[in-house]
Parts: structure tokens; sequence; C-alpha cells
């Protein structure tokens, strides 16, 4: 996917090959070693042809043999998560500025002469739609609140499983926009046209948005998801509160990511286990007590970044300039 992104903005894509080694099993170990020790050739090809002023990391173990080949080049890191991840504590320690989300992340770095706190960058224009046009070009009424529901690009099964298993009852409360992800489409699909005509009008499914994303953000008075990084960035963007089921199976990040709006008062948390259980009288809640909603949101937008992509744009170009 990230690959149609970038191709998408015309900015040349290349790959080499990468593999992690934190948690793998002793039969996988060698070969994925292997395949780092391949991924270091091929990006000393790259930055060879390429010749670059500045290498941008933002994580993940493809990224160490390009810093590793790329060592002698000014490096900045930028830290989407709150807490880091292993890749991205190994290649702190190549970097010459790391740029994060949040003062939290702060505890997890040892040089913090380096850090640069930047909050998490949103795509420009994102944030250019106001609630009626964006409203307006969902199909949605101005007279019920909107419950966005966002699995992350792949989807949620257990979020998409959760919702459907209580569509009927979600429906009364509000305006649902669905982004299921591609995996779980058919089932919402077939799902949907079980729907009666008045129930249908409420709900408003999508494998996918991406131009739209920013309307569905700025549409929604609550939002239900996973809790990746971006919800650092995109809901405090939008002063959206959210309910946050971090994903259970990837070590911890989502529950710190989430830890950190919560104890903002920005949203809520709901364990994955807990969800089918806790869904309907949470939503119910919040969605019925619009004073709550309202401090949320407004604890939301005092996280805001709105510059933070330009931020790290202006810390890549002076390294790039150190280094000219």
């Amino acid at each position: 996917m990230e690959a149609r992104l970038v191709e998408r903005a015309k900015v040349p894509f290349k790959t080499i090959p990468a593999a992690g080694v934190h948690g793998v099993g002793l039969k996988t170990l060698p070969g994925n070693v292997i395949r780092l020790a391949r991924g270091f050739f091929a990006a000393r090809r790259i930055l060879y042809e390429f010749k670059p002023e500045v290498l941008f990391f933002t994580g993940g173990y493809v990224a160490v043999p390009m810093a590793l080949a790329g060592r002698r080049v000014p490096i900045a890191l930028y830290v989407p998560d709150i807490e880091p991840a292993l890749a991205l504590k190994t290649l702190a320690r190549f970097a010459d500025k790391i740029a994060v989300t949040a003062q939290d992340s702060f505890r997890y770095f040892s040089h913090r002469e380096r850090l640069v706190l930047t909050g998490y960058p949103t795509r420009a224009g994102l944030n250019k739609w106001t609630r009626s046009d964006a409203r307006r070009t969902l199909s949605l009424t101005s007279d019920a609140p909107v419950l966005l529901v966002f699995g992350g690009s792949k989807g949620a099964r257990s979020i998409n499983n959760a919702v459907l298993a209580n569509l009927s009852a979600l429906l009364e409360q509000a305006q649902v926009i669905h982004i299921t992800g591609e995996l779980d489409w058919p089932t919402v699909e077939t799902r949907a046209k079980e729907l009666s005509e008045a129930q249908a009008t409420r709900y408003h499914a999508f494998p996918y948005l991406h131009e739209e994303m920013g309307a569905a953000l700025a549409a929604a008075d609550l939002a239900l998801s996973r809790a990746g990084a971006s919800t650092l960035g995109e809901y405090p963007l939008f002063g959206l509160p959210a309910v946050l089921v971090p994903y259970p199976y990837a070590w911890r990040y989502q529950k710190v990511n989430a830890d950190t709006l919560v104890r903002h008062g920005a949203a809520l948390m709901v364990t994955d286990s807990n969800l089918k259980a806790e869904l309907l009288p949470t939503i119910k809640e919040l969605l019925q007590n619009p004073t709550r909603l309202n401090a949320m949101r407004a604890a939301a937008k005092s996280l805001s970044h709105p510059q933070a992509a330009s931020e790290i744009g202006h810390l890549l170009l002076e390294l790039a300039g150190k280094k000219r």
C-alpha cells in the first residue's frame, strides 16, 4: 500500500531486502540476517545512484540496512508512536535529529539534546473540510450525530465484527461512517443489504477512503478505532473524541498511544477482548452526553500540532544544508 501512495505522489519508489530479528525463532533468524545483509548492499547501490544530502527514517526494520549504509549522511528520525520500537531505538544511535509526536516520547531516549517535538504530520489539505461540506459530501444529515468507525488501511476485524453485531442499535443512536478495510468488505457489504430502508440511509460503509478521509473526520462527532500513531495526529487536528481499541497482538505501542490520549481526557479506551460487550454502552453514554463530548473535543484539540509536517520539512532542509 505504501508503494501505491508514494507513486500516486509521483515520488520514485524502490525496495530493498529486509527482515526483522526481534522476536523471531532460531530457525528464521539466520535467513533474516542474510536478508538484512543483502539489504545493506542494495541500500549502498541506491545511495551511490541517488547521492542524498539527508536521510529520513520513520522506523521499521527495512530502515536498518539503509541507516548502516548511509551512516556518513546526516540522518533525521521521526518517531510516530509514543514508544519507539526496537528498530527506531537502533536507528536513534545514528540520528543527528529525532523528531517526536509527543512530549511523552522523551523518556524513551537518553540523548535528549537531539530530540525535537514536532507533533504528528498530517497530509496537506486533510483539514480543508467544513463540517457542513463534509456531511454533504458523504450524504449525511445535520440533525443526527455521526460515529466514525475506522480500523486502519487493512481494517480491524474485531472492530468490524463488534459494529456489525450491534449495528441496528448503533444506527438508533447515530449515523455511522464505517471504513472497513478491504479484507472484511464483502461481509460488511452483505450485512448492509439486510438493513431496512431507514437504517440504510444512516449507514455509510466504505472499504477505504483517501481524498474523502478528511471529510469523514470533519463530519464525525465521535470515532471508534485502533490506536495507531495517526490517531495522535488526526484526532487532535479535528478535535475529535475517540473510543480507542488498541491492537492486542503487536507489543504495547497502541496501548501506550491510547493511554496518552486517555490521560489528557481526549479519549476512552476499551480492550479488544471486552469490545463486543462494552461497545454499545460506551458509545451510547458518550453520544448522549454532549457536555462530556465537548470536554473531550477541547482536550483533543489542545494536543494538535497542525504545522508538524512543515517543522519536519524544515528540520530536513537544515540537515541537508549542513551536508551541502
